[in-house]
């Protein structure tokens, strides 16, 4: 009798189950998702960051209003002063960065002021480019880093802009004793507006691996061709080395001072050996 009981009792739970199980599938409840609570924990909801002076957003970096070398490193809307290095000024493109750059990459016309300058020998500050001090020097210039200078020279025809810091082409840069007509020798012939618009060549007076380019037919800038090459006035291009004889080639690899008159060898010399005869040979 007891038995009975029992399996009628067992029998009545696991429809109960049953049951349950069919109304949660008929609900849409994944099997899956049989035990988890019936409404999703919601995060407690954060408050709303108010920005302030030096920190529009929580965390970051962010440039002064004012000095183009100082920013402020903010965390959780606190923020702490930094400054570049001197001669660097803050890169403000990426607020998840901390960036210091050269000037010439960044715009500072709003944010002028700077830190006082730490100079060291040719450095006006400690890192950066820096043009020659001394007046008409103009394509050699002093690359400074932590106060420590290395001159670097510029490229044949070329000047250091102090506005870019590279070198670029004399008519370029503005600069006084440094513009085209100070630096070259040479002035571009006068031509019509159909010649000046092809910007005509001309070969250098002085040394045939070179040639002038006159922009717009009357701004000259000078170029030059490749080591062992010269440059052919009438044909406007290069000849190569195979066409010049040695003594032209090593005048032109290796040219003399400009203050003393050059003397261009044309070809092998047609003079004529002397040898000298000795006493004993006279008497034989």
């Amino acid at each position: 009798m007891a038995l009975i009981k029992y399996l009628v009792l067992y029998m009545a739970i696991g429809s109960s189950v049953a049951q349950k199980s069919s109304i949660r599938k008929s609900i849409g409840y994944p099997v899956a998702q049989r035990h988890l609570p019936k409404h999703p924990t919601v995060p407690p909801q954060q408050e709303d960051y108010i920005p302030n002076e030096k920190c529009p957003l929580s965390d970051g970096f962010f440039p002064d209003d004012e000095q183009c070398d100082k920013y402020y490193h903010c965390v959780d809307g606190v923020h702490t002063e930094k400054l570049c290095a001197d001669g660097m000024v803050f890169n403000d493109y990426d607020s998840n960065e901390e960036k210091c750059d050269l000037p010439y990459n960044i715009d500072c016309t709003k944010r002028y002021k700077l830190q006082t300058p730490q100079p060291s020998e040719h450095c006006p500050r400690k890192n950066g480019y820096f043009g020659h001090e001394k007046a008409g020097i103009c394509d050699k210039f002093y690359y400074c880093v932590d106060g420590q200078f290395n001159m670097i020279t510029c490229p044949v025809g070329l000047v250091f802009n102090p506005k870019t810091g590279i070198c670029t082409w004399p008519d370029e840069v503005g600069v006084t004793g440094c513009k085209s007509e100070d630096i070259f020798e040479f002035e571009c012939p006068k031509v019509n507006e159909t010649v000046a618009v092809t910007h005509p060549r001309y070969a250098d007076p002085e040394d045939c691996q070179f040639f002038y380019v006159c922009v717009n037919g009357d701004i000259p800038r000078r170029n030059g061709c490749k080591l062992g090459q010269v440059f052919d006035d009438e044909k406007n291009a290069d000849w190569y080395k195979d066409r010049l004889t040695d003594a032209e080639l090593d005048e032109l690899e290796n040219p003399k001072p400009k203050q003393k008159k050059q003397q261009r060898i044309r070809g092998p010399s047609k003079r004529k050996h002397v040898r000298v005869i000795t006493e004993e040979e006279e008497e034989d």
